[in-house]
């Protein structure tokens, strides 16, 4: 179980990205979280595994603080937290292999790691997780060679090299056409249903967050403001949510 109890952050300009933001996710779930660009949807995420300092507040997962953690244990607790950005953070001048491989760095010893030098079972694993997004064909090709929706699926197989009990995805389809971002939301969900890896997914349509995700919570100003089923957000939470002009988006 993750908890996530009164967090803040206040970055140096003094914008208040989170403000005693709460919530917990059970082992299992596909939580989404939604609001408008600025609500703190990533910097929620990247507090979680502390790529971002929070302020103040915690962090627990399954009895660890988080938010405490230093050093070695900083490096063992995010072996089990795979990311997915929105811009896929992929090395674009290598090939799809070497930036799959690259999600094993938590478990390889520091000389090792400068010259990517990766076992025949790490390599092994990384072949079978790019078959398992459908890239198997594309091992050995540039990064920068290959679509939107191709290079956030290699983003998904670098992931899973970490052996994740948890993934968090930050706005994985912002960028993409809405037949990818079905496509991409899909994986995540196999990863959910068949692997039992907890999903935390920001999102800005409805739609997608009714049909992928099992609960969710909404982001204003930094503040919750809804936490429940996504079949619960009528149109009053909805205008709350994004505001009164705002105006609900299908995505087919």
């Amino acid at each position: 179980m993750l908890k996530v109890e009164n967090l803040f952050k206040t970055y140096p300009n003094g914008t208040q990205a989170l403000n005693g933001v709460s919530f917990q996710v059970d082992d299992g779930e596909f939580l989404a979280v939604i609001g408008l660009s600025g609500s703190g949807k990533s910097t929620l995420l990247r507090c979680i595994n502390r790529l971002i300092e929070p302020t103040s507040g915690k962090i627990i997962w399954n009895d660890v603080d988080i938010t405490a953690a230093s050093g070695k244990d900083i490096r063992m607790i995010r072996r089990q937290i795979g990311m997915v950005f929105q811009q896929f953070n992929l090395v674009k001048r290598s090939s799809v292999i070497t930036n799959v491989l690259s999600g094993r760095l938590g478990y390889v010893e520091t000389l090792p790691s400068l010259f990517h030098i990766f076992s025949r079972e790490d390599r092994e694993r990384a072949r079978k997780n790019l078959n398992m997004v459908d890239l198997e064909d594309k091992t050995y090709v540039r990064a920068d060679s290959l679509s939107g929706g191709q290079q956030q699926r290699v983003g998904i197989a670098r992931a899973l090299m970490q052996e994740p009990k948890i993934i968090l995805a930050d706005e994985p389809v912002a960028s993409l056409d809405p037949v990818l971002a079905h496509s991409i939301l899909k994986y995540l969900e196999q990863l959910n249903k068949e692997g039992g890896i907890t999903v935390l997914c920001s999102l800005h349509f409805l739609d997608l967050v009714h049909r992928y995700a099992t609960r969710a919570i909404a982001l204003k100003d930094g503040k919750v403001v809804f936490e429940g089923l996504p079949s619960e957000i009528d149109n009053k939470q909805f205008k709350e949510i994004y505001g009164k002009e705002a105006e609900r988006i299908e995505v087919v």
